[in-house]
């Protein structure tokens, strides 16, 4: 093989690999552009984010105050026992 014969090899060999080497590269990239457009789409269609709902108003107590302290009243004028005491007390104080 001549000089011109190994010239043209060189040429072949190093054509193929610059081929080969910007097909690989090409498909990388387009692997990750296919990974990152999913998270940019995520990042960009990010829904709102939630908010906890308020806690609700507490009860009026001022309705079972007034239920305890009557009842209090019937337990020391003695028509209420102790025991009937704390059984209605539990039922207006609930669980």
């Amino acid at each position: 093989m001549g000089l011109i014969g190994g010239m043209a090899r060189t040429a072949v060999v190093a054509g193929t690999a610059t081929a080969v080497s910007n097909r690989v590269s090409r498909r990388q990239a387009g692997r990750w552009a296919a990974q990152e457009q999913p998270q940019q789409q995520q990042q960009q269609y990010a829904p709102e984010p939630q908010y906890a709902a308020p806690p609700p108003p507490p009860p009026d107590t001022g309705v079972d105050v007034e239920k305890l302290q009557q009842l209090g009243q019937l337990r020391d004028s003695g028509v209420l026992t102790e025991a009937e005491f704390q059984a209605q007390k539990a039922r207006i104080l609930g669980p």
